[in-house]
């Protein structure tokens, strides 16, 4: 039977496909979206304005770049959008056309698939288990050599859910513009975080033109179907190079109605953040008092595991959950990683309490 772990998250139909469980009944731990599910305020807003099907979006999107510039406190003339995030980092890739990049890894997979397509060598600068998986900055530096032309991390990291913080990208930063480095920070997990103004690198877009940031809003809106993402950086070059590449009317005219709006849905944001932030703290805190799983702090809305048991696998713990109608991420196929690693995110109090006591009699018992 072909395994399906090294999958990206919340493929539902395939799971379901394979093991005949009815996808509505899966409970989904690997897809890393918000458990409140899409803004009830927004959902109310389209359903009253299905009409605006009938007219193209406005080929600027001003209203809409400004409603994230709102929310981010970037200048809405920095700010590109896009069909879902995923789409501005393989344009922002093709348009920087660099020779040789970097990555920090372990990672998501799409960067080193458009990097392949694009035609750029690369490598990895690895988050090392013995340092929690918490980056090096001073090694960091010394790796990205003036040969190398783009560097690209996730902050919040996915799917170690560590995070370089703004002091530390501010050196980082410093030293690419000087060995003429472009760096691309996806922040697709930032607004999980309880420390967001420690570790955003929005404000340093006005600092470093050589900087380009990318959000979406598949994760924490849970809005994946809308493919709605969004870019911001100060350089003009790299927004002329993304104007060349990519298609006009990139954002339907649906999702630009509900980004105009999302953004600004301030209770949205503080129920999530308490939810979050207090589900995290509770998983993290019995996860201390096992023996065979290591848990690493995390700043996203994930918890990635390691086994300290051979008596068990990733691999095994998937199956087994599944069983139980319940999708983890076996974390095997993110580079560096292994058999040992697990990753699931963070649901409603419910769920989190029944994967926990799950988990504990496969692992613990």
């Amino acid at each position: 039977m072909e395994k399906l772990v090294h999958m990206h998250g919340g493929d539902l139909d395939a799971i379901e496909k394979k093991y005949g469980i009815p996808k509505s009944e899966i409970i989904d731990f690997s897809g890393n979206i918000n458990p409140l599910g899409f803004p009830e305020s927004v959902k109310d807003a389209l359903a009253k304005n299905l009409d605006i099907v009938s007219v193209y979006p406005d080929k600027n999107y001003t209203q809409l770049r400004k409603s994230i510039a709102s929310y981010t406190g970037a200048d809405y003339k920095n700010i590109k959008v896009g069909n879902g995030s995923t789409e501005l980092i393989s344009v922002f890739i093709k348009s920087v056309n660099a020779k040789k990049s970097v990555i920090l890894g372990p990672a998501y997979s799409e960067y080193e698939h458009e990097l392949t397509v694009s035609g750029s060598s690369f490598e990895y600068f690895p988050l090392l288990e013995e340092n929690s998986f918490e980056a090096d900055i001073n090694k960091l530096i010394e790796f990205l050599t003036p040969d190398i032309d783009l560097f690209i991390m996730c902050n919040p990291n996915n799917p170690t859910g560590t995070a370089i913080t703004a002091s530390q990208l501010d050196k980082i930063l410093a030293h690419c513009k000087s060995a003429k480095i472009s760096v691309m920070v996806d922040e697709t997990y930032i607004e999980f975080s309880d420390n967001l103004n420690e570790i955003c690198a929005i404000p340093l877009t006005e600092k470093y033109d050589n900087l380009f940031v990318i959000r979406g809003t598949a994760k924490f809106f849970a809005a994946p179907g809308l493919r709605l993402g969004y870019g911001i950086s100060s350089s003009r070059a790299f927004h002329e190079m993304l104007e060349k590449n990519q298609n006009p009317w990139s954002v339907n005219i649906l999702a630009a109605f509900a980004g105009e709006r999302m953004f600004s849905d301030r209770e949205f944001n503080e129920r999530t953040w308490k939810l979050i932030t207090s589900e995290r703290k509770k998983a993290l805190d019995e996860f201390k008092t096992w023996k065979n799983i290591k848990a690493y702090n995390s700043s996203a809305n994930f918890i990635l595991l390691r086994l300290l048991t051979d008596k068990t696998n990733a691999s095994e713990i998937f199956e087994k959950m599944i069983m139980k109608k319940m999708l983890i991420r076996d974390a095997a196929s993110f580079t560096f990683l292994d058999e040992s690693y697990l990753r699931f995110c963070i649901l409603s109090p419910e769920h989190n309490r029944m994967l926990i006591q799950e988990l504990k009699k496969i692992v613990e018992d």
